[in-house]
């Protein structure tokens, strides 16, 4: 029986040895190793917080130019959005001239009936008070010096007495603006 006793007791022993060792290496998995050079870890660390501070930095100029071009984008939008408009009220204005033109010639119009002539003159006078609540403005020219930027030559004429040369000396159609844009130059006569 003591040679059964020994095994047993070997056996036993043999078991706690193989919980022991894998104890031991359950030990060595889970705990981490120890830093052999505090210096290099420090160093790595740094390198790690050096580089993210890198690309938080060019996350945030990113940022920043895209929030930039954004802004610009929706201005230029609004400036386009502007010019359409404008472009449009400067077409239909253009169009409308010849029924204004057409207004004035029978306005000034000899006739016999007066209440025909009365209301040309009414419908005349509301169109140019449409024209004056739009932003249409009539170019002035009579007697101001020929501008090329706003005047159209279309015949020279000796000058009188008193006006100098490359004076307007007579308009021969009206010209108009349009919030500072010409839709149609004045058609004028200059004083040679």
């Amino acid at each position: 029986m003591a040679d059964k006793e020994k095994k047993e007791k070997k056996e036993k022993e043999k078991k706690v040895n193989a919980q022991a060792e894998n104890t031991e290496q359950q030990t060595e998995q889970t705990e981490p190793e120890q830093p052999q050079d505090p210096q290099a870890e420090l160093a790595a660390v740094k390198e790690q917080m050096e580089k993210a501070a890198k690309e938080l930095a060019e996350a945030k100029d990113t940022l920043l130019r895209t929030a930039a071009e954004y802004d610009n984008f929706r201005k230029r939008s609004a400036k386009e959005k502007d010019a359409a408009f404008g472009n449009g009220v400067s077409f239909a204005v253009e169009k409308l001239l010849g029924v204004l033109d057409t207004l004035a010639l029978a306005a000034n119009a000899q006739t016999a009936d007066e209440s025909y002539k009365k209301g040309v003159l009414m419908t005349l006078e509301k169109a140019n008070a449409a024209f004056t609540a739009m932003g249409v403005e009539e170019i002035e020219a009579q007697d101001k010096p020929f501008d090329p930027e706003l005047h159209a030559a279309v015949m020279q004429q000796a000058a009188p007495e008193g006006v100098e040369s490359g004076t307007v000396v007579q308009v021969l159609q009206k010209g108009y603006t349009y919030n500072g844009k010409v839709i149609r130059h004045a058609a004028v006569a200059v004083a040679q």
